[in-house]
Formats: C-alpha cells, sequence, structure tokens
C-alpha cells in the first residue's frame, strides 16, 4: 500500500470523525457535566468501541447486518434505547448552587461502559466501515496489513477527536458556576440525547 492510499483514508476519516453524532454527544454531554473527570475514561470507551466495530465489520458482520433487516433494526433500536436512558439519567443528574453536579455515584469504571455501549452499538458504524473502508484498498498489496493499518489509524484519530470534544466542552463548563445553570445544561444535554436516540432509530444513513 502506498503513502498515498494512507493518506488519502486517514484525512477522509479525520473529516467524517469531526461532524458530531451520537457519541461525540455523549463525550460533550459528560464533559459538560462532569467536567474533564471522566475525559479519559470516555475517550477509551469510545477508541474501544470504534475498534469492536471496525473489527467486526471487517470478519463480516457489517454485511450480515446489511443483508438481515432484522438483525439490523434489532440492533439500530437497542441503540436507540441506550441512547435515550443515557439522556434520562443526564437530565436527572443532581445539581448543587455554586457547585459541581453530584459525582459520588459515578465512576471511570461505568463511564467507561457507557461510552463503550453507545459507539458499539450504532450498526451504522459497523456497515459504514464495511463501505468506507474498501475504497482506499489497493488490491495490489497484501489485504489484511492494510485492514490493520487502518484501523488502528481510525482507531487512533477516533480517540484524539472524542478527547479534543470533551477537552473543549469541560473548558466551557469551567466558566459555569451557578447550579441553575449547570441544570439546564444537563437537561438540554439530557434532551439532546432521548433525541439522537430517536433519530437514530429512524435515520437510514450512515453517521458518527
Amino acid at each position: 500500500m502506498s503513502i498515498t492510499h494512507w493518506l488519502s483514508f486517514a484525512m477522509a476519516s479525520a473529516v467524517l470523525l469531526v461532524i458530531p453524532g451520537p457519541t461525540v454527544l455523549l463525550v460533550v454531554s459528560y464533559a459538560l457535566g462532569h467536567g474533564r473527570r471522566f475525559a479519559l475514561a470516555t475517550t477509551g470507551g469510545v477508541a474501544l468501541g470504534d475498534l469492536t466495530s471496525m473489527t467486526a465489520s471487517m470478519l463480516g458482520l457489517g454485511a450480515l447486518l446489511a443483508a438481515s433487516a432484522t438483525g439490523f433494526t434489532a440492533l439500530k433500536w437497542a441503540g436507540a434505547l441506550y441512547l435515550a436512558y443515557l439522556g434520562i439519567k443526564l437530565w436527572r443528574t443532581p445539581v448543587g448552587d455554586s457547585q459541581a453536579p453530584d459525582t459520588s455515584m459515578m465512576h471511570a469504571g461505568k463511564v467507561f461502559a457507557h461510552a463503550y455501549a453507545v459507539t458499539t452499538l450504532n450498526p451504522k458504524s459497523i456497515v459504514f466501515f464495511v463501505a468506507f473502508v474498501p475504497q482506499f484498498i489497493d488490491m495490489q498489496a497484501p489485504l489484511w496489513p492494510q485492514m490493520a493499518l487502518f484501523e488502528a489509524t481510525f482507531v487512533a484519530l477516533a480517540a484524539i477527536n472524542a478527547l479534543g470534544y470533551a477537552l473543549l466542552a469541560a473548558n466551557a463548563r469551567q466558566a459555569i458556576r451557578s447550579g441553575r445553570v449547570q441544570r439546564v445544561v444537563n437537561r438540554a444535554g439530557g434532551a439532546m440525547l432521548v433525541g439522537v436516540g430517536v433519530l437514530a432509530a429512524t435515520w437510514r444513513t450512515a453517521s458518527k
């Protein structure tokens, strides 16, 4: 594989990743609600989720989901319901006046699992990888080394993108001191997550 193939894939992936989707919205919501505390946990969950989805697509799961309307619909609804559940939880997150939201019941492992589940349970990502990756494969070179390099590149870029969104949102949160404002932010983020859950169940186009 030439450097041109790899650079084309990396540039296309970077452009696609910065477009907000369910995963980015989850990262931003956690950062706004809890600051930098869970930035690394959400980033790790996103990276592992992308690794799982991309590996599954490389192994043929994407083709299976594309061919099976029932399997695609079931996984799509599971992901949509999970997004709605997280949105409701964020809406109900308690806040204190002039204090950060109460995170005593949260821990990094749970946040990591949430980010991983939201990223992995998006069947459109799996189907998207099947349609996206082959465009950059050099048929004159060994197949699996190229796929491994593409997967590593995409996961690394996804992690950098998620961390960037988390840090930007966390920095914006530092300016928020009022519990009332924090409550509005949490409820707005929660409402958006529920909305994305509904859209995820109805959209046919791939989004990340």
